[in-house]
């Protein structure tokens, strides 16, 4: 089949999606209020309370909840064939990760900006804020650590790109500067921004920088992994105007621009999907598709990182409560869109089906590399473009949103810390710079002290990222439906996701167990059942506050 039918359709859905669904969504059910005055106008600080036009937010929300997940989880998922991958992000990213996202930035708002964590306290009870505030640590504790590993990979991997992905810093420094002072209006902003981060990219494979493979008695993948937790401590600590935003609005223009240009040389080209639609032909060791689709792909269609970002960092920034359906819903509609793009690199990206199953030869493989090297070939004989200029596009587009996404994080984990502080009364705590350092510390404990001198801690809980990641959801989901039943209003939109991803949670936890127990992998297998009673005790929060809430809210009428 031709994938300009499949780009087709899942554009179009996507777009009666964001301009149908999300438009009933937020009249009917999240109700929003162009007069509500938002934390970025009640609390404004200049540092983290920021109010900001929502082009702007829109990409600073959209590249840090992207990163390099929704690219990997499609192009590893393919794996099962390229139409249930299709399908669930499709869906998904309409029916699952838009409501999630949009969701979770109108609750935190209506709360002060208080991160999903701490009001789920409020809102649920203090023990499912506990498992709330335990699973997000894990998440975090896993982005940032795997990030930096993926970021470190590339670096190492593809020299081209270290002098765009670097100099990118700096353009965005430069433009936060140009924004925030109203130097210049923000449509030449945007412009000056972009040109100079291709011009970057032209020039990366022209001075490639390679780092030693040792220095100082470190691998050099070590010595990228300490420079980037160094740089994103600076970078949690700096006004979130200064680096963040900008940085984050030009890479989220870049990822559109390398969209439309990858887009583009798939309609020239107009290749096949080599790849079958449903694959009968795993390799062996290839997990059941249901229910290791939906938590391999997660990101790519729903992701409970999401909400940390909406209510951790972008409800301190929403001008305008009718924003967050733009910044939320269709921040969400890009991350489908990025997923899309992922699925036709990898299954469309090769000469023959031998390449492709030469590729997927095993399950977990694929991932970044079947997205650049199979996007790169379209581009290539789509456009015309140079293969190792095509390669360095995509692969500093792929650095640069895990790069985004790592600096978030790890701001992110901040507030976590500040909000344990205020929680127990540890005031120490709560200060910025001795909250970064536990963040960054606990991050290189894992990189380091579980996966040794190189640094790939991280990989090794990663396993359970997509079941870790898919309850948070779940229970940032619990939230929203709990606020909707006490305020009167429908909560079958929000409910139904809930329970589903509930469901292939638990399922895909046990399954994952067995797995472990057979491996003998004893640290991963206690780790399984720690996020195992997790999601039980969510399911049993969910239905005892729903419960609850109904009971309120009968008595209220009685």
């Amino acid at each position: 089949m031709s994938a300009i039918v499949l780009l087709v359709v899942g554009l179009t859905a996507m777009a009666l999606g964001y301009f149908v669904y999300s438009k009933f969504i937020a009249e009917k059910i999240y109700q929003l209020d162009p007069d509500f005055k938002t934390p970025a106008h009640e609390f404004e600080d200049g540092v983290d309370y920021v109010p900001t036009n929502r082009f702007v937010l829109w990409g600073h929300h959209f590249t840090s909840v992207a990163g390099a997940a929704p690219i990997v989880g499609p192009a590893i998922a393919v794996i099962w064939g390229w139409a249930p991958a299709f399908l669930w992000v499709v869906f998904g990213t309409i029916f699952f990760a838009g409501i999630h996202d949009f969701g979770a930035i109108w609750a935190s708002v209506r709360n002060k900006a208080k991160s999903v964590g701490a009001l789920t306290g409020d809102v649920v009870g203090k023990r499912a804020r506990s498992i709330f505030m335990i699973v997000i640590f894990l998440v975090l504790l896993m982005v940032n650590a795997v990030f930096a590993v993926v970021i470190a990979g590339l670096m190492m991997n593809f020299s081209s790109a270290v002098v765009p992905v670097w100099g990118a810093i700096i353009v965005a420094l430069i433009i936060g500067q140009l924004i925030y002072r109203r130097v210049l209006s923000l449509p030449l902003v945007s412009i000056i921004g972009v040109a100079a981060l291709y011009v970057l990219i032209g020039i990366g494979p022209s001075v490639p920088i390679q780092m030693p493979a040792e220095v100082a008695g470190m691998s050099g993948n070590a010595v990228w992994i300490l420079i980037l937790f160094g740089y994103a401590a600076i970078a949690s600590l700096l006004p979130v105007w200064m680096l963040l935003q900008p940085r984050d609005y030009i890479n989220g223009l870049q990822l559109f621009i390398g969209l439309i240009i990858l887009y583009g040389a798939l309609v020239l080209l107009n290749p096949t999907l080599v790849a079958p639609a449903f694959n009968s032909d795993v390799p062996a060791g290839t997990p059941s598709l249901i229910p290791l689709l939906f938590v391999t792909i997660a990101c790519g269609a729903i992701s409970g990182f999401h909400g940390l970002v909406s209510s951790g960092t972008t409800s301190k920034q929403l001008n305008k409560e009718t924003d967050a359906r733009f910044v939320g819903y269709f921040g969400a509609v890009g991350e489908g869109m990025l997923a899309l793009a992922a699925i036709l690199a990898a299954t469309a990206g090769f000469a023959t089906l031998g390449d492709w199953q030469a590729m997927y030869s095993a399950f977990g493989q694929g991932g970044v590399n079947a997205f650049v090297e199979g996007g790169a070939f379209i581009i290539h004989n789509g456009l015309g473009l140079p293969e190792v200029t095509a390669a360095t596009l995509l692969t500093v587009m792929a650095a640069l949103f895990a790069g985004t996404t790592m600096d978030t994080g790890l701001r992110l984990q901040r507030y976590i810390f500040q909000e344990w502080g205020d929680i127990y009364n540890q005031q120490w705590m709560k200060k910025p710079a001795i909250a970064t350092g536990l963040a960054v510390g606990s991050c290189l404990l894992l990189a380091f002290g579980a996966g040794g001198a190189d640094g790939s801690g991280g990989l090794i809980i990663w396993p359970l990222f997509g079941t870790t990641n898919q309850l948070l959801a779940g229970l940032t989901l619990l939230v929203i439906t709990v606020m909707l039943v006490r305020l009167k209003r429908p909560m079958w939109y929000t409910l139904a996701p809930l329970c589903f991803l509930l469901v292939m949670t638990i399922l895909a936890l046990l399954i994952q167990l067995r797995t472990f127990w057979n491996q003998g992998n004893m640290f991963l297998l206690v780790l399984d059942i720690v996020v195992l009673v997790a999601a039980i005790m969510v399911a049993m929060e969910c239905a005892a506050a729903l419960k609850r809430s109904r009971a309120e809210m009968a008595a209220q009428h009685d």
